[in-house]
């Protein structure tokens, strides 16, 4: 997957500087971060609203265009997909990967991230035996 993002990224870097009459990145460039946040939210809500409606085809649509608004987002931003990667890695070290992290003012990055302190992927299983 990080390779598609990574060809994705690069393709957006290559374009956010042609013609913004024939080219949509270099458009949402033109029209600065703020364009690029709504269109990004846009399709976000548009994901969620098709996986609300039981339209997995949808989905895969919407989400194609939910990660190309934010590679473009990121890019504009100046944040590179291996940023976001070496951030995720972080935080599977100290919570597993299924976890996002708390929104607490405890200082996660003060906690050895060895595997005797790192969580259970609890969030998964937790869903799984639900459904059951």
């Amino acid at each position: 997957m990080s390779d598609s993002l990574g060809r994705l990224y690069q393709a957006v870097i290559a374009a956010k500087d042609l013609d913004p009459t024939t080219s949509r990145t270099a458009r949402l460039f033109q029209r600065g971060p703020a364009k690029m946040a709504k269109k990004l939210a846009e399709e976000a809500i548009e994901v969620v609203i098709d996986a609300v409606n039981g339209k997995t085809d949808a989905v895969v649509r919407e989400s194609a265009d939910l990660l190309y608004n934010l590679t473009v987002l990121w890019a504009s931003a100046g944040v590179r997909p291996e940023d976001v990667w070496r951030e995720m890695e972080r935080r599977e070290r100290l919570m597993g990967i299924a976890e996002k992290l708390p929104k607490s003012t405890v200082k996660l990055s003060a906690v050895p991230a060895t595997p005797e302190v790192r969580r259970r992927i609890v969030a998964l299983e937790n869903r799984l035996r639900k459904r059951r």
